[in-house]
């Protein structure tokens, strides 16, 4: 698997993105896992196109109450892109043990500090391992 992340990944729907932070919502699942308060959902709809692994669409947010400055938020969100990248293989599982990713994952981050890259790629790969 490239090691992209394409326009094609990133979550543009306002629609979806409404339903994802729906309140009570039965088809949204959610965990905290620090930094990340992770929301992600199964599209039925979604369907396999010639065998391909479907790569789910994602949302990465960082709370302007939180970061004051668009270049600490730039940053912090640059990093969980870039861990993201590097680990979204985990999503698919091994080859002994193959899983189906959900469709849509949004990365809400909760720290109220900048962390490290080291420190956001290990909780990626946690995180997208439990996904």
């Amino acid at each position: 698997m490239k090691q992209t992340f394409k326009k094609s990944e990133r979550l543009c729907s306002k629609k979806t993105i409404g339903q994802l932070f729906q309140k009570g919502s039965a088809t949204t699942r959610t965990f905290y896992l620090f930094p990340f308060r992770l929301l992600y959902m199964d599209d039925p709809e979604r369907g396999n196109p010639a065998g391909t692994d479907p790569l789910p669409a994602v949302l990465i947010s960082v709370s302007s109450r939180n970061f004051k400055k668009a270049v600490d938020r730039n940053l912090i969100r640059r990093r969980v892109r870039e861990a993201y990248r590097l680990n979204k293989a985990l999503l698919f599982g091994t080859a002994e043990k193959p899983k189906q990713p959900p469709a849509y994952i949004v990365f809400l981050y909760t720290a109220r500090a900048i962390i490290s890259f080291e420190e956001i790629e290990k909780s990626m790969k946690l995180a997208l391992a439990r996904v």
